[in-house]
């Protein structure tokens, strides 16, 4: 018996060192042909810094109404670039990059204080930053997916700044950030050295992603691919989405869409695979006085797979 039992802590304590030094013998090498994200920036982008983070944005027209545009997941201001043109004719248009995706800085852990910037709390708190530093008082917010959800979110903690919201099938029931029984396995050491290896994988289901994303993915060019994979070409992009993996938890919007005071129009695909069609079409029945608008063979990105279905229904909400 003492020697089953003295076996069994024996084996117990190896258990114990695999766990605790095993994830570190794991290589993570560094990227190769990564640059600094201006680098990699279009005639057109600019770069302010809000709360810290150097923050790429674009934006276009002049006057009011002002639309403020927030991309999904593992997107960029590139999610934009079949409306934003139109939008700029009735007012004036930006579109930036959340903390990290696009070109957008990443600041990596013991660069920042307090709160991550990575969070979603801290993604509302610069979508108003930013609004206070381009001098623009109150804003249409338009998000997709999970810009959707920071949309939402900066709503509820900044109503007096948000004039209307666009909820393009918005991550509100679904995709809410990392259970809490998972998030302090992700915050272990160990963890956060495999950390960026994990993100890495998004090279080989990013594709797929992309392509579920779209009702008929056929229509996707060659120059859409390249949009989309620019910026794995910055600097620190695994760690950062890493960071955004560590940072997202579960917001729980839905319990409080009775708040929302403002007008609200929802648009969705009826082939969205991302976001369920059901669920954008909920999500307008629960907030009060929603709007909702359903394109016909269309998937989670209207604003780029059926830019002028998607454009009318803005229009007609705007008007």
């Amino acid at each position: 018996m003492k020697k089953w039992l003295r076996g069994l802590l024996i084996a117990l304590g190896v258990l114990l060192v695999i766990l605790l030094v095993g994830p570190f013998l794991v290589p993570v090498p560094p990227l190769e042909g990564t640059v600094p994200p201006e680098q990699l920036a279009d005639p057109d982008s600019r770069f302010v810094e809000v709360n810290g983070v150097n923050i790429h944005y674009k934006m276009a027209g002049e006057g009011e109404p002002v639309f403020i545009l927030l991309h999904g997941f593992a997107a960029s201001i590139f999610s934009w670039r079949e409306v934003m043109r139109p939008l700029s004719e009735w007012g004036t248009v930006v579109a930036f990059d959340r903390p990290g995706f696009g070109l957008t800085e990443r600041p990596m852990p013991g660069e920042w204080q307090g709160r991550s910037p990575y969070a979603p709390e801290s993604q509302a708190d610069l979508t108003v930053g930013l609004m206070d530093v381009l001098g623009i008082e109150r804003a249409v917010l338009v998000g997709n997916s999970a810009g959707g959800a920071v949309a939402l979110l900066t709503a509820l903690t900044y109503p007096e700044r948000v004039e209307a919201l666009v909820l393009v099938s918005p991550a509100v029931y679904v995709g809410g950030g990392t259970p809490g029984f998972l998030r302090p396995l992700f915050n272990t050491p160990q963890m956060r050295h495999l950390g960026p290896l994990i993100a890495r994988q998004i090279q080989d289901w990013g594709v797929d992603f992309a392509r579920s994303a779209w009702h008929d993915p056929s229509r996707i060019t060659p120059e859409a691919w390249e949009g989309y994979a620019r910026p794995l070409r910055a600097e620190n992009w695994d760690r950062a989405l890493w960071e955004v993996t560590r940072a997202s938890r579960p917001l729980g919007l839905d319990k409080r869409l009775g708040e929302v005071r403002m007008p609200v129009l929802v648009v969705t695909g009826d082939d969205d695979r991302i976001v369920p069609t059901a669920q954008s079409i909920r999500l307008a029945s629960e907030i009060p006085g929603a709007e909702l608008v359903v394109i016909p063979n269309c998937g989670h990105i209207p604003q780029e797979e059926c830019p002028e279905e998607f454009l009318r229904a803005v229009e007609e909400f705007i008007r």
